[in-house]
């Protein structure tokens, strides 16, 4: 029975050869979409765990300041002279915050 339908697929391919294509497709998603996704995951994780008094940060709201005091999940940052507000910490932006930390190109 194999053989019969074997014998009744198009152009000669074999059942393995009709999948290449499928699994060439699932093999790019993997490595331009999904890969690079979970490495910026790692990097916002790892930057959030690092943060620490004084540091200058940015908000994925765009509020910007400078931790007074970091606990567990929250951080306490003063945008302004004896203005403070708590923030989760997954609310910090990596890239808004290291644009903010570079140094001014001249």
């Amino acid at each position: 029975m194999i053989s019969t339908i074997f014998l009744q697929l198009p152009g000669g391919l074999s059942a393995y050869g009709q999948f290449i294509p499928l699994v060439l497709i699932i093999v790019v998603f993997y490595f331009f979409m999904i890969r690079p996704q979970v490495k910026k995951q790692k990097d916002q994780k790892k930057y959030v765990d690092e943060l620490k008094k004084g540091d200058k940060v940015v908000t994925s709201a765009g509020i910007h300041g400078k931790i007074v005091e970091v606990g567990d999940a929250t951080i306490l940052i003063e945008v302004d002279n004896n203005v403070k507000i708590r923030f989760d910490k997954g609310s910090i932006s990596l890239e808004a915050s290291r644009l903010l930390n570079q140094p001014a190109k001249v």
